[in-house]
């Protein structure tokens, strides 16, 4: 049977997951590894399906679907999120999965990468029942999850009381607390102060390195925020901390625009009590489409996949893209970017800050002893940057794209563990 129809038959073949790899066979050849282990590293090594039966607030009897793939578990557990959505699918959480083994291994943590999720529509969802979800797919996840093995943390629609919800869970199966059998949780039950903002905050210290190396002001730059959330919104605000001026934002309502900048704090005011950026008089309107046009100097992507493609990635007018979301930009966006002499800082580099404090909050659940905030932003900036001049010196030296060199880099560390140990039998 020829190679690529063997490889379509997998599950988890879906858009995502062959844009994954084709990313990383475009780095294979720059990283030099041996084929037998790139050929193992194309795949996940276990992919989970679930069916999570949870009782309505009326009565009802429904059954969602639930997945958590774990794609290596050479460098130690697997990591990754949990989202709640209801376009996620095997291939999404598989292509994810991957993404996150090599920014893990770029960011040189001990951990492989995971995905995991909920198809549904969790705004439709009462509380109650989003809770019921949580536990029953806790649950079921019992086999392949634990502080050794696979370690959950918040992503799409999920947050600190889903991670609550889950270790509580947990922890009654195997009748004492375990907080480090996820991240992203109350400090009151284990959790770690700054990691709430640390996704946000960490694709601030990218872009201010990127901006140091290509002997940019930040404070001078004029920037576009897709996506305000938890991302997206700790980005804005400290792009402005640092002097920037913040002319646009956008939710899944849309988006603000103000040619002399918005008031950020403003903003998270009014998300906080309407839920919404939605009838927002704060600037003048604009659709998410026409945000991503806007001229600006830096245009950060913390909204979710497939936002820069071979359609619109010529009229973006940005001098520097940022990734704060996995997988924004297509293959081909990113050949018509890197043609234009723009800038792209990629997700597997640029929103690893989340990942980054996750593993430091692991380190101290372990140990039952905390850190200050301090030290973890500094702990934190010490690690990006780092990350970040070894990716920036290897795309120099190789003459390729951030992305590859972030890629390549990360590639690499995996390989390497993985030829060192063998694989078994």
């Amino acid at each position: 049977m020829p190679e690529a129809l063997a490889r379509a038959q997998f599950e988890w073949d879906t858009p995502l997951y062959r844009m994954a790899v084709a990313q990383f066979d475009q780095a294979v050849p720059v990283a030099g590894i041996p084929d037998d282990i790139a050929e193992r590293l194309r795949f996940p090594e276990r992919s989970t399906i679930v069916s999570i039966p949870v009782r309505m607030d009326d009565g009802r009897r429904v059954v969602y679907a639930g997945y958590r793939v774990q794609h290596s578990s050479i460098l130690g557990p697997t990591k990754g999120g949990v989202r709640y959505d209801a376009a996620v699918t095997l291939g999404e959480c598989a292509a994810l999965a991957m993404w996150m083994s090599w920014k893990c291994a770029l960011l040189r943590l001990p951990y492989g990468g995971a995905k995991g999720g909920v198809r549904c529509d969790p705004r439709a969802l009462s509380r109650g029942e989003i809770e019921r979800v949580t536990r029953r797919f806790t649950s079921e996840l019992l086999p392949v999850i634990g502080p050794k093995e696979d370690i959950p943390a918040p992503d799409m629609a999920t947050n600190e009381q889903t991670m609550a919800w889950m270790m509580d869970t947990y922890s009654m199966q195997r009748g004492y607390a375990v907080p480090e059998i996820v991240t992203g949780k109350p400090i009151s039950i284990g959790g770690s102060v700054f990691r709430q903002e640390a996704t946000g905050a960490g694709v601030v210290m990218v872009t201010s390195r990127a901006c140091e190396r290509l002997g940019w002001e930040l404070a001078s730059q004029r920037c576009v925020v897709q996506g305000f959330g938890n991302v997206g919104g700790v980005a804005a605000l400290e792009l402005q901390q640092r002097g920037a001026t913040v002319v646009a934002v956008s939710d899944v309502s849309g988006g603000m625009h103000a040619p002399g900048g918005l008031e950020i704090p403003e903003l998270h005011e009014y998300v906080r009590e309407h839920g919404s950026l939605e009838g927002c008089g704060i600037g003048g309107r604009v659709t998410n489409d026409e945000l991503l046009e806007l001229d600006c100097d830096i245009l950060v992507l913390a909204a979710r996949e497939d936002q820069i493609t071979e359609d619109n990635a010529p009229r973006v007018r940005a001098r520097m893209l940022v990734e704060g979301a996995n997988g924004p930009t297509s293959l081909e966006a990113d050949h018509i970017l890197w043609e234009r002499g723009i800038t792209v800082l990629p997700d597997v580099l640029t929103n690893a800050g989340g990942v980054t404090v996750s593993y430091f909050e692991w380190v101290q659940d372990l140990g039952r002893l905390f850190w200050t905030r301090d030290e973890i932003r500094a702990k934190l900036a010490e690690k990006l940057t780092d990350a970040f001049d070894r990716v920036w010196d290897l795309a120099a030296e190789r003459d390729v794209t951030l992305r590859t060199g972030a890629l390549v880099a990360g590639i690499r560390e995996v390989s390497n563990a993985l030829e060192a140990r063998g694989i078994f039998p």
